[in-house]
């Protein structure tokens, strides 16, 4: 045999010969069992970054609470300083319309497009003039009285600084107690106020519009202001020792509570009564005014014609 065909030789086993991991494959192993699927590969790599998508989202929630806290914080303050604020009954003086509790929402831009009516029931702070009707005790701590002071904000918590009562003299108005049927009357027009009067709910029996009497005209700048159970509240009845007579000063009113919002099954407005809605009310309101310049004319016809006698007399006298 030649060196050339010793070459071919060599040449043809080493074309012929298989890589290991080809003959692994003829020798009937099967290299998937071997190696990791793509699938299984990609499976943690995708679950992966989900799981640290959720971790990451929980961790931004609870980062942004107290940013979302404090905006709802700022805008409830806004609220309450022009718009409208919540206030906690903490009295009976006005069952049974508000019962000790409930908690009402206070408007307080009404009274800057239309002035103070009859009927009304007014939120406003009796600072430096009339007393408590409940006492609280102070808080002793910070922590206690910053809490005490978010209650309030919120009308969660009563103020003892603030009170509640229905409007029962306006300016220029004369109230007076009693008629011959016991009735309370604001210019001369009694008032019928069965419709809100505190009732007793065992024995049904009304409290009488007031137990002791009073005749006062309410001045400029002023209200009348009473609770609707007549016996407990102390109103502006109980106060006419007081620089003014007992009335509250207009500037002093908050605003007007329109609704009950707390608890549910006490939701409700809280309209005027009908009885302030008569005609008759106004029109002895608008004669008022009108009657001292009325008297005063009256007054000064026989004065002027005297005048005038006078002048005529001296006038013949000097002609004389």
């Amino acid at each position: 045999m030649t060196d050339e065909d010793d070459r071919r030789d060599v040449r043809s086993e080493a074309e012929g010969a298989v890589p290991h991991e080809k003959q692994a494959v003829t020798s009937g192993q099967d290299p998937a069992a071997d190696a990791p699927s793509t699938a299984d590969e990609a499976t943690p790599e995708e679950e992966s970054p989900t799981g640290k998508r959720k971790t990451k989202k929980q961790g931004s929630f609870w980062k942004e609470l107290p940013v979302l806290i404090g905006v709802a914080l700022v805008l409830a303050l806004i609220i309450k300083a022009f718009a409208v604020q919540a206030f906690y009954i903490p009295s009976a003086s006005m069952e049974n319309t508000l019962q000790i509790g409930d908690r009402v929402l206070v408007n307080k831009i009404v009274y800057h497009t239309r002035d103070i009516k009859r009927g009304d029931i007014v939120v406003f702070n009796g600072l430096d003039s009339w007393d408590p009707e409940v006492d609280y005790a102070e808080p002793s701590n910070p922590v206690s009285k910053v809490f005490r002071a978010i209650g309030t904000t919120f009308g969660v918590a009563p103020n003892e600084k603030d009170y509640i009562k229905r409007v029962i003299g306006i300016p220029g108005d004369r109230v007076k107690c009693c008629d011959a049927q016991g009735r309370i009357t604001v210019n001369g027009v009694p008032l019928d106020e069965k419709s809100y009067l505190y009732s007793d709910p065992q024995t049904g029996e009304q409290n009488k519009p007031s137990n002791e009497t009073f005749d006062h005209t309410v001045k400029p700048g002023q209200l009348w202001v009473m609770g609707d159970h007549r016996e407990v509240s102390s109103d502006s009845r109980a106060h006419r020792g007081d620089p003014g007579g007992g009335t509250i000063p207009v500037s002093r009113v908050i605003g007007r509570a329109f609704v009950i919002v707390w608890p549910l099954d006490r939701l409700g407005t809280l309209p005027i009564p009908k009885t302030f809605e008569r005609p008759a009310l106004n029109a002895a309101a608008a004669l008022a005014p009108a009657t001292p310049l009325a008297l005063g004319f009256v007054g000064a016809v026989p004065i002027v014609l005297l005048h005038r006698r006078l002048r005529v007399r001296l006038g013949r006298t000097r002609d004389s």
